[in-house]
Formats: structure tokens, C-alpha cells, sequence
């Protein structure tokens, strides 16, 4: 371990290389990272780095997202195969067929979704910023589509008000694996605790919580609460980080089997390979690129505003 993580420390100088992980990676990948995030906070990350190398340790979408970002960059993956289900549930042409039911669509993608589906849309968004991404469009004369994530969209229509046309997509480990009855469980046995809730869960699972927030937006809530006790319902990778930043404070998973094997494919071995051979390249067609890139920059021009 100990050489494997020299052996990094030394590539990335020569390489001028940053390594970008999501907060769902495994512990060993949070500590060799540069910076560990969401997907809102990794998005920003890669458009402000001076590296020449991002090594991406999350999932196929966001590696796309940074180089399409950064399309001077080398923009790496450490596991190729390291897709996501959601993302999958829509494709380009899906997209195209539902924009064609309504008279004046405007397309509010979340960033889980493929760079060729970000080139059919109006604007991105990410679940910390969704809510005031979908008030940014909001008018009388728009039919706002929302993709992919049912969950994500149903809880942002609730809380902004705004009606929407809502994809019926959903995140596998959030919607299958983080049951009502689990967070009734977890509630029984933590009476104390303060439930923080991902909005990709059920609603039902919503409905339990105290707070409803990103995983980014839950590392911060979570540094400045009086709280010592906290209950967590999204992708169990998040509880390493909060122990490690937190260490006074007690952290129970809504569900233990809430694991992404999408997210836990990137090894450290993978990414001292990745890096010393400057493999799995993730690259954008030029013109997906420049036609994903708009509703990306629109998205982080929202949330730079608000």
C-alpha cells in the first residue's frame, strides 16, 4: 500500500496529474485523492484545475463531464467498465422521441446522464442544485422535461412548485436497496439521531427525513451541526468520509446494503496502472462536445449566481 501510494505521489508530479474521486469510492481511493466530492463539487473541480492529467475515480458520466470541460486535458478512468444504471435508462434517441410529444420543450438533465443525451438538452443540474436549476427555466409558455431520475424530479416538483414532464428512471442502489421500512428501523433504533436523506430515495424514504441533500451538501450540514448522531440514507462510501471528518460524531447507514458496484470497481492498484500508463482515455466527440458543453456551463453559471 504504502508503495503503491508513493509511486502515485511520484506520477503525479511528473505527469501533472490530479486525481478527482466521488464520495461513494472505496476509503483507499479517498485518502490517495486530491480532492474527494459530489458530482456538483467535482464538476467545478475540473474546470478550475491547472492539471494535465485528471485521473476520474467515479463513474463513466462524470469522467465524460470533465473532459468535456476540459477538452485539452487528459481526462483518465481507472475502471472503464464503471457505468451507471441510471444513465443508461435514456438514450439520445429516448430523449429526442419524448421531446417531440410537446410543443415547447426545455430539457433539465441531471448529470447522471450520458454526454450524448447532455448534447439534447437545455440545461444540466445535479441533485444539490436541481431545485434551483428548474426555477431558472421556469415559465408559462415551457413544458420542462426532467431526466433521468423519477425520485430526483418528483421531490424537486414538490419543492419548487414547478410541474414537470418526469422521466421514469431511477437509481438502482438509492430507489431498490434504501427501503421505508429501513429508515423506520433505523429511526426505532437511533431515536436520537437526525435523519439526512439522498433525493434520489423513494419518496417514501424522504418523507422519513429531517433533511433532504446531496452527499456534498450532507459532508458540509454535517461539520456544522450541533448533532453527534446522524442517520444517512444514500451510497454507504459516504460514511467513511463523514467518520474521518467528523470523528466525535456517530454515522448508521439507513440501509448497509446501499453499496454501488459501479462506484467500488476502481482499486488503488487500478489507479497507480491507470496513471503509470496513461490508459482508459475518456474522451467526447467534438460535436457532442460542444453541444453538451452549453447546458453544463449553464448549469454552473446557475449555481455560481445563487
Amino acid at each position: 500500500m504504502k508503495e503503491i501510494i508513493k509511486k502515485l505521489n511520484e506520477l503525479k508530479k511528473e505527469k501533472n496529474a490530479i486525481i478527482l474521486a466521488h464520495i461513494y469510492q472505496l476509503p483507499e481511493i479517498h485518502d490517495i485523492a486530491d480532492f474527494v466530492g459530489d458530482s456538483l463539487d467535482l464538476s467545478k473541480k475540473a474546470v478550475q484545475t491547472n492539471a494535465d492529467v485528471i485521473v476520474f475515480c467515479g463513474v463513466h458520466f462524470m469522467a465524460e463531464t470533465a473532459s468535456i470541460l476540459n477538452p485539452n486535458k487528459k481526462v483518465l478512468i481507472p475502471a472503464i467498465d464503471a457505468g451507471c444504471p441510471m444513465a443508461d435508462m435514456i438514450t439520445a434517441e429516448k430523449l429526442k422521441e419524448f421531446k417531440s410529444q410537446y410543443k415547447n420543450p426545455v430539457v433539465v438533465a441531471y448529470v447522471n446522464t450520458s454526454a450524448a443525451v447532455k448534447a439534447e438538452s437545455d440545461i444540466c443540474c445535479t441533485s444539490s442544485n436541481a431545485v434551483n436549476v428548474v426555477k431558472s427555466v421556469a415559465d408559462n409558455k415551457s413544458d420542462i422535461i426532467f431526466i433521468p431520475d423519477r425520485n430526483l424530479g418528483n421531490y424537486v416538483q414538490k419543492t419548487s412548485g414547478v410541474k414537470m414532464n418526469i422521466w421514469n428512471g431511477f437509481c438502482p442502489t438509492h430507489n431498490n436497496l434504501i427501503l421505508p421500512e429501513y429508515a423506520l428501523n433505523a429511526k426505532e433504533e437511533h431515536p436520537q439521531a437526525e435523519v439526512l436523506v439522498h433525493p434520489e430515495c423513494r419518496p417514501e424514504v424522504i418523507s422519513s427525513a429531517d433533511h433532504i441533500m446531496s452527499t456534498g451538501v450532507m459532508c458540509r450540514y454535517v461539520e456544522k451541526s450541533t448533532a453527534k448522531e446522524f442517520i444517512i440514507g444514500t451510497e454507504t462510501g459516504i460514511l467513511y468520509k463523514l467518520k474521518k471528518d467528523n470523528p466525535d460524531k456517530n454515522f448508521y447507514p439507513v440501509s448497509s446494503f446501499a453499496v454501488c458496484p459501479n462506484m467500488k470497481k476502481i482499486t488503488l492498484a487500478k489507479v497507480l496502472d491507470t496513471l503509470t500508463n496513461m490508459k482508459n482515455i475518456v474522451s467526447v466527440p467534438d460535436d457532442i462536445r460542444q453541444k453538451a458543453y452549453i447546458p453544463i456551463l449553464k448549469m454552473l453559471e446557475i449555481n455560481a449566481q445563487g
